[in-house]
């Protein structure tokens, strides 16, 4: 591999923003026929240097060469140009379109005639020829997450892309869609292609990879290392500077009474499909029940008819207090704390201050607030305490919420719900997108306020997060959940059957 020649060369990169340096000096190279991973904590400077080379943004310093030839890419269309696409985390698909559609978007050919059969021929020919099986007449909609992750690889492949950066690949499939992807890498990579292959699992990227970059603070820590013969512990300690816990330390004790019960709870997606039928569902006091599913088959509903966000039909009690279809105040005022999945839109309100997004759930009630007033000291000193206490990097509590890092914007959450002290959390993807050093927070957060009695619903499409953290796991599938078993009893195979309906368990 070492005398393979050069696909990408990056020398002396400087990118920066106002008051930060994102990339500072930085060298990177990817060699023909390699998956390069590159590692690093939010906020370190990767996705910078990759959204340089995929042409979204210019470097103020530094030289790119791809395949030996010098380029400035003013455009993400100039690097698809010389043959560089970037898959990011988030896919960028419209259900409503078939995958040759998908595929053909932003192509300025054809230009007058559109021959959909002969197309579709075209790329039910390359799915065929690098193992990405998708029926090219399917609606994306249509497709399971893992498929929608293949049309994304043909769409640069059909646009002749040898080199892929690929952002977070894994963070919404199941086990064995994971095996299927590092299949397809691997076919790619023995034809020649070229891969950058981010990613926070560091299990992952170990027996993917055939070299390492590892960046922090906006420099490189670690250039180009053999995969082989790393450890993660290595490997974290680059990454953040710092030993890590390689385990958490759960304590065994036995839970305390039932504090959400759901019972015979049917819901509707945004798109009017069913997506819980007829759940059953009960979580206990000082217990972290562990719910894991591939993504789309109603882990997002449940979470939001417990919290009252979405109407639903059946029974949903959180300590004897009926809660189906009452006002989200009603679910905080019965002691409902929510983690959601997407940190942004539900989660905070970007513009507002670190204050006003610390404050959502007691501006109400005193101290902070006085009838229709608030006290403007008291919310500023509280939020300060916050910040301290939950180690939310930023420079002031006026600071506004969207300049917060992924990880500080978790950390912010958290310490909004933490402090409202509940008695029952739903915590949805809590990690996801987090670098190591963020998660062994959230994760220390978690158990602590199980600890402490509260009751929580972890959602996750982590299953190694769920039988760290979990005493219990079910599975969800199509709106379906099955039986819950003890954590320390769960088999991944089979629970990574259950999340892609292979297997099937009975419901309780």
């Amino acid at each position: 591999m070492s005398d393979q020649p050069l696909a990408v060369e990056m020398r002396g990169i400087v990118k920066r923003f106002p008051g930060i340096v994102a990339n500072d000096e930085v060298d990177f190279d990817l060699r023909r026929g390699e998956v390069h991973a590159l590692l690093g904590e939010n906020g370190a400077g990767k996705s910078t240097l990759m959204n340089i080379l995929a042409g979204l943004y210019q470097a103020d310093a530094g030289a790119v060469n791809v395949r030996g030839q010098a380029m400035a890419f003013g455009s993400p269309r100039d690097a698809i140009e010389a043959g560089l696409g970037m898959i990011h985390q988030h896919f960028t698909l419209v259900p409503s379109l078939t995958v040759t559609e998908n595929i053909l978007l932003g192509l300025r050919e054809p230009r007058f005639r559109l021959d959909l059969a002969r197309i579709d021929g075209k790329v039910g020919e390359l799915a065929g020829q690098t193992g990405l099986a998708v029926d090219p007449r399917a609606k994306i909609w249509q497709l399971s997450v893992g498929e929608q992750q293949r049309v994304e690889i043909l769409k640069m492949l059909y646009r002749g892309a040898t080199i892929l950066i690929m952002d977070e690949p894994t963070a919404v499939l199941a086990p064995q869609e994971i095996d299927e992807l590092f299949g397809t890498l691997r076919g790619m990579t023995a034809r020649g292609d070229s891969i950058i292959f981010i990613s926070h699992k560091l299990d992952e990227v170990l027996s993917i990879a055939d070299r390492i970059t590892v960046m922090r603070r906006g420099k490189v820590t670690a250039a180009g290392v053999p995969a082989a013969g790393m450890t993660k512990r290595e490997l974290a300690q680059l990454m953040v500077g710092r030993e890590l816990l390689e385990t958490v330390d759960k304590v065994v004790h036995e839970p305390g009474p039932p504090v959400l019960q759901l019972s015979g709870v049917s819901a509707t997606s945004d798109r009017g499909l069913t997506a819980l039928d007829d759940v059953v569902l009960q979580v206990r006091s000082g217990e972290i029940l562990g719910l894991a599913g591939v993504a789309g088959n109603g882990q997002s509903e449940l979470a939001e008819v417990i919290t009252g966000l979405r109407p639903c039909s059946g029974s949903i009690t959180v300590n004897g207090r009926d809660l189906a279809n009452r006002p989200v105040v009603e679910a905080i005022d019965a002691g409902v704390a929510h983690i959601p999945e997407d940190r942004t839109g539900t989660g905070s309100a970007p513009n507002l201050s670190l204050t006003d997004n610390l404050i959502m759930k007691s501006y109400r009630t005193a101290p902070v607030g006085h009838g229709w007033t608030i006290d403007g000291v008291v919310a500023r000193r509280r939020a300060e305490e916050l910040k301290d206490a939950y180690q939310v990097a930023a420079p002031s509590v006026d600071t506004e919420a969207r300049l917060l890092s992924g990880g500080n914007l978790q950390r912010l959450i958290l310490a909004r719900e933490i402090s409202s002290e509940p008695g029952l959390m739903v915590a949805v993807q809590p990690t996801r997108g987090l670098d190591v050093g963020a998660i062994e927070t959230v994760h220390r957060l978690l158990l602590e306020q199980r600890d402490r009695g509260t009751a929580i619903l972890l959602i996750s499409e982590d299953l190694d997060e769920i039988l760290m953290l979990a005493d219990r796991v079910v599975v969800i599938y199509e709106g379906h959940i099955s039986e819950p078993i003890a954590a320390d009893e769960a088999d991944i195979a089979e629970l990574g059957l259950l999340m892609t309906g292979s297997a099937r368990s009975p419901r309780p």
